[in-house]
């Protein structure tokens, strides 16, 4: 019985490392939108505004709502669809906005760029889903690391995306950014092509046993899933709105190029996905906890590095603290979160997590320019202290409960 138990196990494990390795493709593609968009999104609105430029964000805030609205229509897709098909279909709505927002670009229509973000942002949602798909398709000791691989591919998409802005910006001359966001439409259809290799298990309740699934306000009320979504939401939300305005900060406040800017939010991104080869190995070693607590930490070490000067390091250096301070603090709770519910409950749950993060990642970026525009860049980084001390107490408090519930 064992040996049979011990095949079934190495069967599932092999299916989980096919799934992830395609996942791990496929994110990388599909990832290099974010970066992109972030590199340039701010600046391309700056430009198509007139006098009055604290609106320049509000198209990054609409990649954001994009994001948001994607966590509801993917998870609606994957019923209907299957996540296979749903991730091929957010992948053509990538390109779909790669293309209007190189067309708002040339009528220098600002709302129609805001539109175009706002798809690719819908993509993103899509995209969003896949750790979680990676995770569902594995084995319960195998889903840190599956999180961790799927976000390692975001190394990729930290050297395309901005590399992309740098490259074809001035493609279209001229009209700047225009190319880089035209350049997105190839990418997407190789992401297409990429994802129809995917052969996800079934995770419906007749799949996973005659376990009734529980209803969604009894699994979000426990204090392992509110521990997980707020450290994750936070980690986001801090990280995009440091992310989103450091570029402004940096061209517009301190009259860096916009090559320099870019550069600097491609490190940040390299930073956000290039600790994933570990993060899943400490996630095993230490526990998810620790890890987050370990990224929330490195968030604060963040705000001190950008509040003493605004030099290219200071910018930069920050920046690489801030994408390592979220990939410890969102994988550590995203594996929180993706262990707080039965596979056959997983659609209902991710969809509410994801409403609630991209929401309020939305809400950070449009507030980014705003404080930006009002406050400056110091006085963006004292708000990274309050939310992560918040959280850091949470962390402690759901690690007393786990040691409370060992020795029960």
């Amino acid at each position: 019985m064992a040996a049979h138990e011990s095949q079934g196990l190495d069967g599932q494990l092999r299916a989980a490392k096919r799934n992830v390795s395609i996942l791990t493709v496929a994110q990388s593609i599909l990832g290099s939108a974010a970066p992109l968009s972030f590199s340039v999104g701010g600046l391309a609105g700056f430009q198509l505004l007139g006098a009055d430029k604290s609106l320049a964000t509000a198209p990054l805030t609409g990649f954001n709502v994009g994001v948001a609205l994607g966590a509801i229509v993917v998870a609606a897709a994957s019923r209907f669809l299957g996540r296979r098909e749903s991730f091929m279909v957010g992948a053509l709505m990538g390109a779909i906005g790669g293309s209007v927002a190189a067309l708002a670009l040339f009528r220098s229509e600002f709302w129609l760029f805001a539109f175009g973000l706002m798809l690719i942002g819908l993509s993103g949602g899509f995209t969003q889903k896949i750790r979680f798909a990676a995770a569902d398709a594995s084995p319960s000791f195998y889903k840190g690391k599956a999180i961790s691989w799927i976000l390692a591919g975001g190394i990729v998409s930290a050297i395309v995306g901005p590399q992309l802005a740098i490259w074809l910006k001035d493609w279209m001359e001229p009209v700047t950014f225009a190319g880089a966001f035209m350049g997105l439409v190839p990418l997407m259809l190789l992401a297409i092509v990429v994802l129809s290799f995917l052969k996800l298990p079934d995770t419906s309740s007749k799949a996973a046993g005659s376990e009734p699934a529980r209803p969604l306000r009894e699994i979000v009320m426990t204090q392992r899933f509110i521990t997980g979504m707020i450290c994750g939401i936070s980690s986001y939300a801090l990280m995009t709105f440091m992310m989103t305005g450091a570029p402004l900060a940096m061209v517009v406040g301190c009259g860096f190029s916009s090559d320099l800017a870019t550069l600097g939010i491609q490190w940040h991104v390299i930073a956000m996905f290039a600790p994933s080869f570990f993060t899943g190995m400490l996630i095993t070693r230490f526990g998810t906890e620790k890890v987050v607590a370990a990224g929330l930490l490195i968030l604060m070490s963040c705000a001190i590095v950008a509040h003493m000067g605004v030099e290219l390091w200071n910018f930069w250096l920050a920046l690489v603290l801030l994408g390592i301070g979220w990939n410890f603090g969102f994988i550590g709770a995203t594996a929180i979160v993706a262990s707080s519910y039965r596979p056959h409950e997983a659609d209902k749950v991710q969809g509410f997590h994801d409403i609630i993060l991209f929401g309020t990642v939305a809400l950070s970026s449009f507030s980014s320019g705003k404080v930006f525009s009002a406050f400056g860049w110091s006085v963006m980084n004292l708000v990274i202290w309050p939310v992560t001390i918040i959280c850091l107490i949470l962390v402690v408090l759901q690690m007393r409960a786990a040691a409370r519930k060992d020795r029960a």
